[in-house]
C-alpha cells in the first residue's frame, strides 16, 4: 500500500482512494484496522502523550518560587547553615508532594468523567455497521453520517443524499455547503465540520493531526475564550503580585539598611514572599472543582470543563429554548386543519409525506407527525429534497405519485405565507390576497395563543420534470392548512422556575417558535415576562451593540430567532457584565453554547452540541440545573474562603514583618521557620473544599469582586498586624525573651491566628452557634495549631531553632489569639452590615 498520511489527496476520486488504501466498499476488517491504528496512531488532534508519574512530580519543581527556594537552601548549605538548608529542602519536598497528590486525585476524577463523554461514530467494518470511539478511526475506514454528526476525519464521499455541511470551523462561512459525489472537489469532507442535513458515507483518507483541522489546531494551539471565573482569577493574581513586590522590596531594604547579613536578608525576603503567596490557590480550586464534578456526576450532570462549575455559581442569566426544558418534550399532533379550521385528513397526509421522505434534520415535530398515524405512501416515489435551513425555516419534498410530480412544503407559517400565491378554500384554489392572508394569520394566532406549536402546509403540482430542485422552485405554492402540536409543561417545571427566580437567575426564552406559543408556556409556569421581541425586530446588521444590549436586557422572550441572532444575544449580555448560561441540544445551538460562559447540553443531543458544551445533563430537565447552580456556588464560596483567609491574617502577619524589621535586632522568624509556618498553614487549608456553605450564600449569583477583596485586605490585614505587634511588644519588652524564644512565641501566635481565623471568615453568621464548619475543617485547623505548639517543645524545637515557651507565655498567646478572633468577628459583622452591603 503506497499511502502517505501527510500527502494531499484532495484531487483524487473515491475509486482511486479505495485502491490506494486497499479497501472495498465492505470496509476494513478489525485485524487490518488495529494494524493501521498502531501504524498511523489514534484519530486525536491533541495527541497528548501520557507523562509518567515521576516526570509529572518533577515538573512541580519548575515553579519559580520553588527554584528560588532551592537556590536559597543550597546557598545556606554552602555557608554552613545546614539546619536551615535541611528545613527549607524538607518544606519544598513536602509542599510538592502535597500538590502532586491532590492534583493527581483531581485529574484522575476528571479522566473518569471524560471517558463518559467520548464522541462515537458509526462505521462499516466487514460489511457490518458498528459504533466506535472516534479516536479509533483509521485511514480506510468507511464512516456513516447523518444530520447533527461531527465529521471525525478527512475523507472523500462514497454516497450522499441531500448532504449539507457546515464548514465554518475551516472557512469562517456559516452558510451550509452542499457536498456531492459528482465532483471530486465537492466530494471532499473534513474533520471538525458538522452535518446540517442529509445522509452520506465517506472513505477516511486522513486522521488526527494530518487532517486539515488537525493542522490548524497544531498551529494555533488550544485557544479558548476566557470565562468569567478565569478573568476573576487573573485580576486577583495581578493584585497579589503588586502587594508581594511591595512587601518584599520594603522588607529587604529595611534589613539591608540595618546592616543585617545581606544574604540572610535576601533569603528572609524570599521566605516572606513565599508566605504571602497563595500558592495553594490553584490546588484548592482544582480540588474544589473536581469534588464538585464528582458530586454532580453522581446526580446525572457530567462536567467537561472544570472551571464551568464556579461559572455555574456565577450565572445570573439562563437562556434556553422552551422545548424539553420547560415542557415534557412529548410533542403530539392535536389538530390538522384546513384553512377554514376544519379537521382534514388531506392536510395531515401532505405533512406526512414531507416528514416521511425528509433526510435532513428530523425535528421533534417530524417525529410527532410520523408517530401520530401510519399513512400509506407506497405509491409515492421521492424525487428530490430541499432541506430545512434556519434562514428559510421550511423544508420541501418533491415526489411522484400516479405520474404526477408534487412539491410539498412545511415550515413556520410566516415563511410559508411568503411563498404562497394561492389559498385552498372549500376544495377550490383561490388567490392568496391580503384578506385571505389576514384570515390565515388569525387562525395561526388563535392556535398559537392556546400554546400549540404550528406548522403551515403548502403544496403544488410541479410541471417541469428535472433531477434537481432548488429554493427558487419554492414559489407559487398553495396554502392547504395547518398542523398543531402540543407539548405540555413539565409538572415540576413551575417549582423549578420559582427556584431559579428566588436564586437570582433570570430566565430568557430564545426560541424558533411563535411568540404567542412561548408567551403561553411562560404564563403557565409563572415566568415573569419583561418583554417579547421577534427576530424581524432584532436586525444585528442595523442595531448598535448598545441598542442590542438594551433590547436583550429588557426582553424575556425572543421568538423566531435564527442561530446567529441567538449567539448575538448571549454575546451582548456577556459584554454587559452578565454571566450567561445557555441550554441547547441542536445543530443550531452550537454557536450559542460556545459563546456562553456556561454551555449546557443533554445526553441525547447531536454530537456538535455535546462537543461544544461545557456541561452535559444526562437527563433533560431543570432539576439537574438546580443542582449544578448550588454546587457551583459552593465551589465559588469555598475558593473565596481560602482567599479571604489569606488576606485577613496571612497578609497581616507579613505586614507585621515590616514593623518588626524596624526595631528588632534579629529576624522575628528565621526563613526556615517562616517556610515551616507556611507549610503548616497550607496543610490546614486542604479541607476547605469539604466545608459547609451557608444557605443564604447560595441564594444569589456569585461574582469576582476585586473592590470588596481590596477593602477586606485593607481592613482585616491591619487587625492581624496590630495583634502581631502586641505579641512583639509583650515578648520583647515585657517577657524580655531571647531570640529563639521570641521566634517560638511568634511562630505559635502567627500560626494560630492565620489558621483559626477561617472559622470567623467562612460565614457571615456567628461561627459555631449559627454556622458550623465541616468536621474535616475543624479537625485539620485544630490539629495543625496543636502540631505547631508541639514543634516548639524542648524535645524537637531545637532542630527548628526554637527555645521552649513558659506557661505564662503560652497563656498570654492563647489570650491574644482569643481576643483577636473576637475582634475579627466584631469587625466582620460591621463590615458586611455597614461598610460593604451586598444583600
Amino acid at each position: 500500500m503506497n499511502y502517505n498520511p501527510a500527502a494531499n489527496y484532495e484531487t483524487k476520486s473515491a475509486a482511486e482512494m479505495c485502491r490506494l488504501l486497499a479497501v472495498s466498499k465492505q470496509g476494513l476488517n478489525d485485524q487490518e484496522a488495529n494494524a493501521r491504528l498502531k501504524l498511523y496512531g489514534p484519530n486525536d488532534i491533541s495527541r497528548q502523550k501520557k507523562i509518567p508519574g515521576i516526570l509529572k512530580f518533577l515538573a512541580y519543581f519548575k515553579n519559580p518560587m520553588i527554584i528560588i527556594l532551592i537556590v536559597a537552601a543550597t546557598f545556606s548549605a554552602f555557608t554552613g547553615s545546614y539546619r536551615s538548608a535541611v528545613i527549607i529542602f524538607s518544606m519544598i519536598f513536602f509542599s510538592v508532594i502535597l500538590n502532586f497528590c491532590q492534583e493527581r486525585r483531581s485529574s484522575r476524577a476528571a479522566e473518569k468523567i471524560a471517558k463518559k463523554l467520548a464522541l462515537k461514530a458509526n462505521i462499516l467494518r466487514q460489511g457490518r455497521e458498528k459504533e466506535i470511539i472516534t479516536k479509533l478511526i483509521v485511514p480506510g475506514d468507511i464512516v456513516l453520517l447523518s444530520a447533527g454528526d461531527i465529521i471525525p476525519s478527512d475523507g472523500v464521499l462514497l454516497e450522499a443524499d441531500d448532504f449539507f455541511v457546515n464548514e465554518s470551523v475551516l472557512t469562517g462561512e456559516s452558510f451550509p455547503t452542499e457536498k456531492t459525489i459528482n465532483d471530486v472537489k465537492s466530494a471532499q469532507v473534513f474533520s471538525g465540520t458538522n452535518v446540517i442535513s442529509g445522509y452520506a458515507r465517506y472513505l477516511t483518507t486522513k486522521t488526527g493531526l494530518n487532517t486539515e483541522y488537525g493542522q490548524i489546531a497544531a498551529k494555533l494551539g488550544d485557544r479558548h475564550e476566557v470565562n468569567a471565573f478565569e478573568l476573576g482569577i487573573r485580576d486577583f493574581g495581578f493584585l497579589i503580585i503588586k502587594v508581594i513586590l511591595f512587601i518584599v522590596i520594603i522588607i529587604f531594604f529595611i534589613n539591608a539598611i540595618q546592616k543585617k547579613d545581606i544574604m540572610e536578608s535576601i533569603i528572609f525576603s524570599i521566605a516572606v514572599a513565599v508566605g504571602v503567596t497563595p500558592e495553594l490557590l490553584p490546588m484548592i480550586m482544582s480540588v474544589n472543582m473536581a469534588k464538585g464534578a464528582i458530586k454532580m456526576s453522581k446526580k446525572g450532570v457530567i462536567v467537561k470543563r472544570l472551571s464551568a462549575i464556579p461559572d455555574f455559581g456565577s450565572m445570573d442569566i439562563l437562556c434556553t429554548d422552551k422545548t424539553g426544558t420547560l415542557t415534557q418534550d412529548k410533542i403530539t399532533v392535536v389538530k390538522y386543519l384546513n384553512n377554514e379550521g376544519v379537521s382534514t385528513e388531506s392536510v395531515l397526509k401532505t405533512a406526512y409525506l414531507n416528514g416521511y421522505f425528509e433526510t435532513g434534520i428530523k425535528s421533534l415535530l417530524d417525529k410527532a407527525i410520523l408517530d401520530f398515524k401510519h399513512l400509506s405512501v407506497d405509491q409515492a416515489k421521492k424525487i428530490d429534497e430541499i432541506p430545512y435551513d434556519f434562514k428559510r425555516r421550511r423544508s420541501s419534498i418533491v415526489y411522484e405519485e400516479n405520474n404526477q410530480r408534487t412539491m410539498t412544503t412545511k415550515g413556520a407559517p410566516e415563511e410559508i405565507f411568503k411563498i404562497c400565491s394561492l389559498y385552498r378554500k372549500n376544495d377550490k384554489d383561490q388567490k392568496f390576497n391580503p384578506t385571505e392572508l389576514a384570515t390565515a394569520t388569525k387562525l395561526y394566532d388563535d392556535l398559537s395563543s392556546q400554546g400549540f406549536r404550528v406548522l403551515a402546509i403548502a403544496t403544488k403540482n410541479v410541471a417541469e420534470n428535472k433531477d434537481k430542485y432548488t429554493i427558487n422552485d419554492e414559489k407559487d405554492m398553495i396554502l392547504v392548512g395547518f398542523v398543531a402540536f402540543y407539548d405540555p409543561p413539565k409538572i415540576s417545571a413551575k417549582e423549578t422556575v420559582a427556584f431559579m427566580a428566588s436564586h437570582g437567575i433570570e430566565m430568557k426564552i430564545i426560541t424558533g417558535d411563535s411568540p404567542l406559543v412561548a408567551k403561553k408556556i411562560c404564563e403557565d409556569l409563572d415566568i415573569k415576562i419583561k418583554g417579547i421581541i421577534t427576530g424581524d425586530e432584532f436586525d444585528i446588521n442595523k442595531l448598535s451593540s448598545d441598542e442590542m444590549l438594551i433590547k436583550a436586557k429588557n426582553t424575556s422572550i425572543f421568538a423566531r430567532f435564527s442561530p446567529r441572532q441567538k449567539e448575538k444575544i448571549i454575546e451582548v449580555l456577556r459584554q454587559g457584565g452578565s454571566v450567561v448560561g445557555y441550554l441547547g441540544d441542536g445543530v443550531n445551538d452550537a454557536p450559542s453554547l460556545k459563546m456562553a460562559d456556561v454551555g449546557i447540553s443533554v445526553d441525547n443531543a447531536v454530537d456538535v452540541a455535546k462537543e461544544t458544551a461545557d456541561i452535559i445533563l444526562m437527563k433533560k430537565g431543570l432539576q439537574e440545573l438546580m443542582e449544578g447552580v448550588l454546587e457551583g456556588r459552593k465551589t465559588f464560596g469555598n475558593t473565596m474562603k481560602y482567599i479571604m483567609m489569606g488576606l485577613s491574617s496571612n497578609f497581616g502577619n507579613m505586614f507585621s514583618l515590616i514593623g518588626a524589621s524596624l526595631f528588632l535586632p534579629f529576624f522575628p522568624m528565621l526563613p526556615s521557620q517562616i517556610l515551616l509556618n507556611n507549610f503548616l498553614y497550607d496543610t490546614s487549608q486542604l479541607s476547605i473544599p469539604s466545608d459547609n456553605v451557608d444557605a443564604e450564600y447560595l441564594k444569589k449569583p456569585k461574582h469576582w469582586d476585586l473592590k470588596m477583596i481590596k477593602r477586606f485586605m485593607i481592613i482585616f490585614g491591619p487587625i492581624s498586624s496590630v495583634f502581631d505587634i502586641l505579641t512583639f511588644i509583650i515578648l520583647f519588652f515585657i517577657f524580655r525573651t531571647p531570640e529563639a524564644t521570641f521566634q517560638a512565641g511568634w511562630f505559635v501566635e502567627s500560626l494560630a491566628t492565620q489558621v483559626l481565623v477561617i472559622h470567623i471568615i467562612r460565614t457571615r453568621r456567628i461561627p459555631f452557634l449559627e454556622s458550623r464548619p465541616s468536621k474535616y475543617l475543624l479537625l485539620s485547623t485544630v490539629g495543625v495549631v496543636l502540631l505547631g505548639v508541639i514543634l516548639t517543645m524542648p524535645f524537637i524545637g531545637g532542630f527548628f531553632g526554637f527555645d521552649p515557651l513558659t506557661p505564662q507565655i503560652f497563656l498570654t498567646i492563647f489570650s491574644l489569639v482569643l481576643i483577636y478572633l473576637l475582634v475579627v468577628e466584631g469587625v466582620k459583622q460591621l463590615f458586611f452590615k455597614k461598610i460593604y452591603q451586598t444583600e
